[in-house]
């Protein structure tokens, strides 16, 4: 019976190692459960330091376990658990005590990418994906993305967010969302060393990284090149304001690039599109607390199909049947009602809300603001 997540204990060090490689490291409720238990252990235990976190095989993480949702929805809070816990372990991750690194390799997407961005060091390779594709199968940006995106420079955070759009390794360093980029056949090498070293301060942790680690330069066609278009469009106050603006930009010279982002835009959840779009709004002017709360209901009310049962449908052609072509319901933007979006982010009672503190010192804040991507963005 394979461990789904290792746990190593060497001198000072903890290594932690997602260990479903054949399934993408995807994050199972065991997995959950795991990494809670470790992670809540190392942190009361004065002998670990340094938490390292990396995947087995080729993936860091790809996110939640979509079949396991899938398979739950008969019976409607079978699911319940699992999310209370993830959104749990996300708030315990942005406020750990101790010194978390992930080294990732490989894809990093949704919940996988949430054991990435708000780590003190997190070093990525020429193999790195991120990308927050839930929209599009009916879904919402969750894990603490909406407080992460939503805090970017710019719309870029409604840009990621709606389309899903893949960051790579360069691209993660520029925007602030990953610290340091270190060439994939040196992360053996890299892993070795913080496993012994001797001193744990962040100074030492940082230069043994740094050691390993090399300056990146975005490519030209990166999309973090492309911010003056995607402000203008993804500022917009509406998904069918926003799609009308970029069909305008992708009747322009130049713009090229749009046409494959507009049609997988255009495949996505009406519902989920406008679900994310306003979650990610609000998350500008949330706490991470309160954006885990958020999140939460949304989560509960989409797998109770409190309005549709898209997200059902996008995994089923997603994953189950793979048919890519999933029959939406409601099946257009204008079709999916204000009213009826207002009902999945209405808090439930205090009882069952997320309940986690609302006091917090954030790893992640600010972050992206010492990115030379944000620092160039703001220039502009």
């Amino acid at each position: 019976n394979l461990q789904v997540v290792l746990g190593e204990e060497v001198g000072r060090v903890r290594l932690i190692t997602l260990n479903r490689p054949r399934q993408l490291n995807v994050i199972s409720s065991d997995v959950v459960s795991l990494l809670a238990e470790y992670l809540e252990k190392w942190e009361k235990d004065d002998v670990a330091e340094l938490i390292l976190i990396k995947g087995a095989g080729r993936a860091f993480s790809a996110g939640g376990d979509l079949r396991m949702f899938y398979d739950g929805r008969k019976t409607k809070d079978s699911c319940l658990e699992v999310v209370y816990r993830m959104y749990w372990l996300c708030y315990h991750i942005h406020t750990y005590k101790k010194t978390l690194i992930s080294l990732v390799h490989g894809i990093s997407m949704g919940g996988g990418a949430a054991l990435m961005v708000p780590m003190k060091f997190s070093v990525v390779t020429e193999k790195t994906v991120f990308a927050t594709p839930e929209a599009s199968i009916g879904f919402h940006t969750d894990c603490s993305f909406s407080y992460i995106l939503s805090h970017l420079p710019g719309h870029l955070g409604e840009y990621l967010a709606l389309t899903g759009a893949r960051l790579n390794g360069k691209e993660l360093i520029a925007a602030g969302l990953a610290t340091h980029f270190v060439p994939s056949e040196k992360m053996p090498e890299l892993e070795k060393s913080l496993m012994s070293l001797n001193s744990h301060s962040e100074s030492a942790v940082k230069s043994a990284i740094e050691e390993s680690s090399v300056e990146v330069q975005i490519d030209e066609e990166s999309i973090l090149n492309k911010q003056s278009i995607i402000d203008e469009c993804f500022s917009k106050d509406s998904v069918t304001d926003i799609l009308q603006s970029f069909e305008a930009e992708a009747r322009k010279e130049g713009n090229g690039w749009i046409g494959p982002v507009l049609k997988g835009l255009k495949r996505s959840s009406p519902t989920g599109l406008k679900t994310t779009l306003r979650s990610i709004r609000e998350g500008r002017k949330q706490t991470l607390s309160e954006c885990l709360k958020k999140e939460f209901r949304l989560t509960m009310n989409i797998l109770r199909m409190a309005i549709s049962p898209d997200v059902y449908e996008g995994i089923r052609a997603l994953t189950i049947d793979k048919d890519n072509s999933p029959k939406w319901d409601p099946p257009t933007l204008d079709s999916v009602e204000d009213e009826k979006v207002n009902l999945v982010f209405q808090p439930f009672e205090e009882a069952l809300e997320l309940q986690v503190p609302d006091k917090e010192e954030c790893r992640w804040d600010g972050k992206y603001e010492t990115s030379a991507y944000a620092t160039s963005a703001m220039k502009d």
